[in-house]
């Protein structure tokens, strides 16, 4: 007994040796891989039962293995928009294919759609399906006055839609929030100026347009200021991130400045480059890691990769039975 405790002892010592000489992995290369490994789990954890309302299927964006990646990952709902055409019709064509992954589609207001197209929203809201596909009506995204005439190239001349003239919303921009609202649809802001953003959302609320969005508030033309985050909020708007820029810049403070129970993440691409990879369970944990440490709690992640996704669409929120990280 004695000397098989020796033998423990010297094989110890030896392995010890080995690793001060680099034959063994040091300690350090174990406590990383342990850290990696709970990073893991946590995203996993955040990827079930997440909602995504920005998962793009526009051509060279997201394809059918990535659909297979959201499953897999436990992704509750996936919202699919193209820029440039309906996405309601092709969630029917797909919901088969991915039993037990909500999809929904939606319609955004750019010239290849026919510009702030009534009809376009009517027939969104003539699509049958159990639960019916049409959820999000944005804006014009890619095809605003700013987008189309400014640029590397600008062209004054450039097409472009838009949704005020003077400082007023067009008549049919009314007619469409009118529809929207009768339709229970969910408003995006798009890339319109965040003074236009403010000014439909007024508007949209006026004529009983129930849940809004500021369409990625920290980014491009439609970019917003905190104060005109906390004005889009106060007035029922949801707050968008995107998940691959949040923690660039001001970013996180400008979620804290409003509050992360108004605000929601979106588009999980955790590989941006070919092969693409979402809502990778490593990427995703890495991501929370570093929000925690910028003061974010596990309940407030929860809240914008879940609850308040869910709440913009009219979804319910999933029982808190069912929630997989919460704070300690």
């Amino acid at each position: 007994m004695h000397s098989a405790s020796n033998y423990r002892m010297r094989l110890i010592g030896f392995a010890a040796a080995l690793a001060v000489v680099g034959l063994l992995p040091t300690p350090f290369t174990i406590v990383g891989t342990a850290q990696s490994n709970q990073q893991a789990t946590i995203g996993a954890r955040l990827m079930r039962g997440a909602v995504d309302l920005h998962y793009h299927v526009d051509p060279g964006y997201g394809r059918y293995e990535n659909l297979a990646q959201a499953k897999a990952a436990g992704v509750r709902a996936l919202l699919l928009k193209n820029h440039y055409e309906p996405t309601s019709a092709l969630v029917m064509l797909l919901r088969p294919q991915f039993p037990g992954l909500e999809l929904y589609g939606g319609l955004v207001f750019n010239r290849s759609n026919g510009g702030v197209n009534v009809p376009g929203v009517e027939y969104m809201a003539s699509i049958p399906g159990d639960p019916k596909p049409g959820k999000i009506v944005w804006l014009p995204a890619g095809d605003t006055e700013k987008e189309a005439r400014g640029g590397r190239n600008p062209n004054p001349n450039a097409p472009f839609v838009a949704v005020t003239r003077n400082g007023q919303l067009l008549p049919e921009v009314k007619q469409a929030l009118a529809v929207i609202a009768k339709n229970d649809f969910t408003l995006a802001s798009g890339h319109v100026l965040a003074e236009e953003a403010l000014l439909v959302f007024r508007e949209a609320k006026a004529v009983g347009v129930q849940r809004l969005i500021a369409t990625h508030a920290a980014d491009l033309t439609g970019k917003m200021t905190l104060d005109q985050m906390k004005a889009a909020a106060g007035l029922g708007a949801w707050i968008e991130f995107d998940y691959r820029n949040t923690l660039e810049d001001n970013r996180t403070d400008l979620i804290r400045g409003v509050g992360p129970e108004h605000c929601f993440l979106s588009e999980f691409w955790t590989k941006n480059q070919q092969p693409k990879e979402y809502a990778g369970a490593v990427g995703v944990g890495a991501f929370a890691a570093e929000m925690k440490k910028r003061g974010f709690t596990d309940r407030e992640l929860e809240m914008m990769f879940k609850d308040n996704p869910a709440k913009a669409i009219g979804l319910p929120v999933a029982p808190s039975s069912t929630r997989s990280v919460v704070d300690k």
